[in-house]
């Protein structure tokens, strides 16, 4: 009787995998859906990511009378940003797709702008109606992306989009009363 590193493995969706070979993505999501949301997770990826930058430099150059407050609050957002930003690679690793890592790829796939210099002719007043912004850009992306998963079956992107745009319009709300 041979074992099983001598024969080929079935997937568990037809698909025969040799013995040592990667087994197929198999989760009950279709690969064509699988890479759709992954795509948009990619997109989001590099929206969250360029506004936890951008939120990161305002937090070390923000000056005036709000300095205080706004360093601090910019730190808790850039801190829990960054946390996220690892729950969203992960989910597009576990899609089976490869996630952006790269400044070029980032701006190649954000819908924010990149403002290189910015901090050197801006108050705090519009540092924080650009976090609005940008907090807002990346709720409508995480929307689009939930909306795909949704009608893919993707429960686990569902949810953790679903808890991105609590976070994201709940800065944004935050951050708008700041200038109301």
């Amino acid at each position: 009787m041979q074992n099983g590193s001598d024969l080929g493995q079935t997937a568990g969706n037809g698909n025969v995998q040799t013995a040592g070979s990667m087994p197929a993505v198999n989760i009950g999501i279709e690969e064509g859906d699988r890479k759709e949301v992954a795509e948009g997770l990619s997109r989001f990826l590099a929206d969250a990511f360029t506004l936890y930058l951008k939120t990161h430099n305002f937090h070390w150059n923000v000056t005036g009378s709000m300095f205080n407050a706004l360093h601090t609050m910019f730190e808790t957002q850039y801190t829990e940003q960054w946390g996220a930003l690892d729950d969203v690679a992960e989910r597009i690793r576990a899609l089976g797709f490869n996630a952006p890592g790269s400044y070029a790829e980032f701006i190649r796939l954000t819908s924010l702008p990149e403002e290189p210099g910015l901090t050197n002719t801006v108050d705090w007043r519009e540092m924080v109606r650009q976090l609005v912004v940008g907090n807002e850009a990346v709720c409508r992306t995480a929307r689009t992306v939930l909306s795909r998963a949704d009608d893919a079956g993707d429960d686990p992107t569902v949810d953790l989009m679903t808890q991105r745009l609590q976070t994201h319009e709940k800065y944004a709300w935050m951050l708008r009363s700041l200038l109301q």
